[in-house]
């Protein structure tokens, strides 16, 4: 092939033109030659455009084997790792291990694993919690346990699951995926994020708890110029199924970062739904336009509070700059506004799309959001009013502990949902051609995806990672899900040195 390559491209082409009639002649004399030149004439065609074309020097160089090479790193790399290559622990951003756990548990089938754990106990970053030999019996645990959510200022406050489903929009995903969700969420009797693309006959149909939650763009509330519109917002805060609204400030995936609808995909339905002019581009700004600091969005979370009907009121915020999120607590104290909830997104956070920079290198990671966010709220004196929600690659009961040690009082998980109803991670999520119909508006394809199916196994997801964590506290012998403190999460740090996490996240 080497030689081959260094011709000129007329040689060649005339070696194949020889070639080729050499071939015609053989099958003339001997007629079952001809069947492979049926399968060699395409391969020789395929070959030519190779040589012939100018924009991939490997295929001019290398043709057929270089457009070999481009079609399987482009179209069977992912697989290919996914299924032959990775071991159970090291998949990313979902391990083999926890996928299929999320799957047992959603088909409510065995999720014990044999032989021992896959992972090195003794190896830099292993976490554990401690048993004791005073079991809680689980008999006296709550096993469907519900956090309050609802400050001073809050008239109807809501009873929260402690595993939610995360923020994800319709477009995003698929108007089966969204009703799946929501009946799911409403069987089991926990929330459901809408996310920023607003409330849709989807969620409603379910019937579930929702979580509204208002993003730059204002979708489902907002004025012909894009601002927010209170007489929309408050008719749709009001409804009975919205339980509470999010204000969404940033989040963990691309924080800071705005979005475009693209005119394509703004359909009459979604425009419909987002109250946007339809066939049009339609921009997410980066930040808000309602308010441009701390005080005036404190003074925003009470006309909300006030236009919903007492409902509580809570944003979502990926730390970024410390001295911005401890400004806000500054304007709580100032003005005595303060939301009913702070959800802290962090940087290990999905999302459909984002620039490589946003995903890798913006932002503060979960853990350590949560332990500043929890410390600056105690610092203030606000932290028993206000609740906290973590959200970021939570999939697993020991993954909820883990937050709720570092100060979280409950937890969304958003690509855990994904995999309960179907996800097999194609990470095929901004290109509109999700293979199992949950992150694509393609009706072939999300037709696939059965509901009424689809709706059991995010009940059961739910059910048995909450009886998962019940067991956890059982065998730590606690007895509710506040018991879990920072000493209950230990971490090796080096091979001869085990700290737990009021060592490690100690900032006196």
């Amino acid at each position: 092939m080497a030689g081959l390559s260094s011709l000129p491209i007329k040689k060649v082409f005339k070696r194949f033109v020889v070639l080729y009639v050499l071939s015609l002649g053989i099958a003339v004399i001997w007629p079952p030659y001809i069947l492979s030149l049926i399968v060699a004439a395409p391969i020789i065609l395929i070959g030519l455009e190779d040589l012939l074309q100018k924009k991939q020097a490997i295929r001019r160089n290398f043709p057929v084997l270089g457009r070999m090479r481009y079609i399987l790193e482009n179209y069977f790399r992912e697989e290919i790792r996914q299924y032959f290559i990775e071991d159970n622990t090291n998949g990313t951003p979902i391990s083999r291990e926890y996928r299929s756990l999320v799957y047992q548990r959603a088909k409510n089938v065995r999720d014990t694993t044999p032989f021992g754990t896959q992972r090195n106990v003794y190896g830099d970053g292993y976490e554990w919690m401690p048993h004791s030999i005073y079991a809680t019996p689980e008999e006296d645990i709550d096993h469907n346990p519900k956090i309050r959510i609802g400050g001073p200022d809050c008239s109807q406050p809501y009873k929260a699951s402690l595993l939610n489903i995360s923020a994800m929009s319709f477009g995003s995903l698929s108007q089966n995926a969204i009703l799946a969700l929501n009946k799911g969420a409403q069987k089991g009797g926990f929330a459901h994020n809408t996310g920023e693309g607003a409330i849709t006959p989807y969620h409603e149909e379910g019937g579930g708890d929702l979580i509204w939650q208002i993003g730059t763009g204002y979708f489902g509330c907002r004025t012909p110029e894009g601002k927010f519109n209170p007489e929309s917002f408050a008719q749709k805060a009001q409804k009975e199924q919205v339980k509470m609204i999010e204000i969404k400030l940033s989040q963990g995936a691309k924080p800071g970062h705005g979005g475009i609808l693209p005119a394509a995909k703004n359909t009459p339905e979604i425009a419909a739904i987002r109250e946007v002019p339809v066939g049009t581009a339609v921009l997410s700004p980066p930040s808000h336009s309602t308010f441009k600091t701390p005080e005036e969005l404190m003074t925003w979370i009470a006309q909300l509070r006030e236009l919903s009907g007492g409902k509580p009121i809570g944003f979502k915020i990926c730390i970024g700059h410390p001295e911005e999120f401890e400004a806000l607590v500054q304007a709580m104290k100032n003005t005595g506004i303060a939301p009913d909830f702070i959800t802290v997104d962090g940087a290990e956070g999905g999302t459909g799309a984002a620039p490589v920079e946003f995903t890798n290198s913006l932002g503060m990671p979960l853990r350590d959001g949560l332990d500043f966010v929890n410390d600056t709220l105690k610092d203030y004196d606000l932290r028993e009013q206000i609740k906290v929600i973590a959200s970021g690659k939570i999939i697993s009961a020991f993954h909820i502990a883990r937050v709720l040690a570092l100060g979280a009082d409950l937890v969304y998980s958003g690509r855990a949902m994904m995999l309960s109803i179907g996800c097999i991670q194609a990470r095929e999520c901004n290109t509109n051609s999700c293979p199992v119909g949950v992150a694509t508006q393609k009706p072939e394809l999300y037709r696939g995806l059965d509901v009424a199916d689809k709706t059991e196994r995010v009940y059961n997801f739910h059910k048995n990672t909450i009886k998962a964590f019940v067991e956890l506290l059982s065998a730590a012998g606690l007895q509710k899900p506040s018991d879990i403190q920072r000493k209950h999460i230990l971490r090796r740090v080096s091979p001869t040195k085990i700290s737990n996490y009021a060592e490690l996240y100690d900032h006196n």
